[in-house]
């Protein structure tokens, strides 16, 4: 049986005649030049699923494109160990790597765990249990939960709270740590799942954690004690870039309801029981907020390069208004999660509506500066309309969560 996957990522495991019974649990560890480190991984973490685990599970070692002596490393320790098998792609990326182990696995539960095993594997089984009883559907390990214990520099400490701040104020996400290298899906929600994913690179995770979100699937934490590696070769600004560019793929996927993620609620059997409850005011603030900052922004803007030509009043009408479009489609999508077109049009009347109050503050300010002070420049101006527009946002936001609150999921 042939040990590669070609670019097209079909799936072929080694290790000989499989025993009989069936498995309950695959742990994917995905590689990509860790000859050295490969062994001491493998043979720990066997000889926990012997000892600790009460399933019979197996590890899958999915080789990525290496270029040093990894894979003939992992066929070696194959052949020693039952329960190991290998996987080899010619293509580099940790989630394509995921992606082909779980869509071929025979196990009722699949998962993976970074080659350095930084998680501590008394963790396992919390993982593990919710997924094998059916009570959730995918299952993370978080390093920023309270009880956590994680050692590792600021600088990644940061970087990882950050993103998670991100996704959270971009994506509406609510799961705490999106990166973290210790995950498991129950077999039928994976398949399900990885053809809507398209990242095979190390916003997989992310990806896939959004879109089950958004299809209403359980998410389990699990606090986990985590030690970094001091050896990793993640380029964090390089990563940085490609996870802002998949967060805007994804946002403008979501945005447009082209996924079909009702489907696949109503597939898994996951639909809520109470139908349009609005998400918690914490993360609908959040995330008006993180539109509010771009939507002044993208106001200030606009009026100082129209002020020339139109004037105050009407270089404050023009930037309301083209902002307060963008900005009410932008609060429909991400602050309240209205997807596809049903009620668009109700929608923006309404938004235009709370457009009309916002206007209102604003042009009462330039009026009352303007009687005040006629030859005020158009400097004071705007400072007085972006004090002006932060009481509008206010008003905008409560006005918005009526209009949006009975429409969101």
């Amino acid at each position: 049986m042939t040990d590669t996957l070609p670019a097209e990522q079909t799936t072929a495991h080694d290790g000989g005649a499989e025993p009989t019974g069936r498995y309950v649990l695959e742990i994917v560890v995905p590689v990509h030049n860790e000859e050295h480190d490969l062994p001491a991984c493998v043979q720990r973490l066997h000889e926990y699923l012997l000892t600790e685990v009460p399933y019979r599970a197996r590890i899958v070692l999915a080789d990525n494109a290496s270029t040093d002596n990894t894979i003939a490393v992992a066929h070696r320790l194959s052949a020693e160990l039952p329960d190991v098998d290998v996987i080899h792609l010619d293509v580099k990326g940790r989630g394509g790597a995921l992606a082909a182990a779980w869509r071929s696995s025979p196990a009722d539960v699949v998962a993976y765990m970074d080659v350095d095993l930084s998680t501590d594997l008394s963790a396992l089984m919390p993982l593990v249990a919710p997924l094998v009883s059916g009570h959730s559907d995918i299952a993370i390990g978080s390093r920023l939960a309270v009880s956590s214990r994680v050692v590792r520099g600021i600088k990644r400490e940061l970087v990882s709270r950050g993103y998670n701040l991100l996704l959270r104020g971009m994506l509406g996400a609510q799961f705490s740590d999106a990166q973290c290298g210790f995950k498991a899906l129950r077999a039928d929600v994976a398949r399900r799942l990885l053809p809507l994913v398209v990242d095979t690179g190390w916003f997989f995770d992310t990806e896939l954690l959004v879109l089950a979100e958004r299809a209403g699937l359980r998410i389990h934490e699990v606090p986990v004690d985590w030690i970094d590696d001091p050896d990793s070769r993640v380029d964090v600004v390089g990563t940085a870039i490609d996870d802002l560019k998949g967060c805007w793929r994804v946002g403008r996927a979501l945005a447009s309801g082209a996924l079909p993620l009702r489907d696949m609620q109503a597939a898994l059997g996951r639909e809520p029981l109470v139908p349009g409850v609005p998400r918690g005011m914490v993360g609908q603030l959040v995330r008006f907020g993180f539109i509010g900052i771009a939507s002044t922004i993208a106001y200030a803007l606009l009026y100082l390069s129209l002020h020339p030509e139109l004037k105050a009043q009407a270089a404050n009408l023009t930037a309301l208004l083209l902002t307060a479009l963008a900005n009410n489609a932008a609060n429909r999508a991400f602050t309240f999660g209205i997807r596809g077109r049903r009620g668009a049009a109700r929608h923006h009347a309404h938004g235009l509506l709370v457009f009309a109050l916002g206007l209102a503050i604003t042009s009462g300010s330039l009026f009352a500066l303007h009687r005040f002070d006629p030859t005020v420049d158009k400097v004071v101006e705007l400072s007085v309309l972006v004090v002006a527009n932060l009481v509008a946002t206010v008003a905008r936001f409560l006005a918005l969560r009526q209009v949006f609150g009975a429409s969101a999921r």
